[in-house]
């Protein structure tokens, strides 16, 4: 008997270390109940002690794995990371306006982990002008906020809503700020939508393998909101998920760096 389960597509950069990207996106659709596409607009040579070397291909063939998933699967949600140039960003959005899917969540990818640029700073105008106003969901952390509104990064959480509603001014349905950058002992969220502002509180893990967490927090949230019927619920779920696969992360022994989350600590 076949199982009706959501699909989520996910158009980001390969980690090649398995860590973070189309990998830990497909762990985190996986694991959260969802079938898993993918279309890769970039390889990097990356392991959890950092990023070596990047090729992306020509914005062409971003279209084409594009227009072979649509034709032929039915995606039920879109989860965008790296982007890594104007072009391919340009591309993406021309693909989401012509097949239109229910749910994009924007995860703005612009610095790696271990601090190595992943989106060229001609791309930031692309992403913010064409892909923010299809987002369902816009995610960013406080520099990659600050980078799109072009301002300093919010140090506060009064800053956080304020910034958050400039994004959503520029198109975003919502916008959830990410303040895992503030200077607090806890790492609260805040989602702006439409119908006013949740803050959604949560620890902060004192724990060294924090490899992936914004991959895995949008692609969790993408899944998720594939089978929900409100988008808070959706986010604080994945919020949940996202802090038990932290907390269970150092069940884990991968490489020598800054190591992954665990994407299956439920099952595992």
């Amino acid at each position: 008997m076949t199982q009706a389960i959501p699909h989520v597509l996910t158009i980001a950069g390969s980690d090649s270390g398995g860590g973070a990207g189309i990998q830990a996106d497909l762990k985190t659709f996986s694991a959260l109940g969802a079938y898993g596409a993918s279309v890769i607009t970039a390889l990097t040579a990356q392991n959890t002690r950092g990023v070596t070397a990047i090729h992306t291909p020509e914005p062409a063939f971003i279209t084409a794995q594009l227009d072979a998933v649509f034709d032929d699967i039915r995606i039920d949600a879109v989860k965008i990371g790296m982007l890594a140039n104007a072009g391919i960003a340009h591309a993406v959005a021309e693909a989401l306006r012509r097949y239109r899917p229910k749910h994009v969540v924007l995860d703005t990818v612009m610095i790696s982990k271990s601090n190595h640029a992943l989106l060229a700073p001609d791309a930031v105008a692309a992403v913010r002008d064409e892909l923010l106003p299809l987002a369902t969901l816009l995610t960013p952390n406080l520099p990659e906020a600050a980078a799109l509104l072009g301002e300093a990064a919010a140090t506060d959480e009064a800053a956080m809503i304020r910034q958050g509603e400039a994004l959503r001014a520029l198109g975003a349905r919502a916008v959830l700020m990410k303040g895992g950058h503030l200077a607090s002992t806890d790492s609260p969220d805040w989602l702006i939508q439409e119908s006013g502002t949740l803050r959604l509180g949560g620890p902060r893990v004192p724990v060294k393998n924090t490899h992936g967490t914004g991959c895995t927090l949008s692609s969790a949230i993408a899944a998720l909101v594939a089978q929900r019927s409100d988008l808070a619920s959706a986010v604080a779920d994945a919020k949940v998920y996202l802090t038990g696969a932290l907390e269970q992360s150092d069940r884990l022994d991968v490489g020598h760096g800054v190591g992954p989350v665990h994407h299956f600590h439920r099952w595992w």
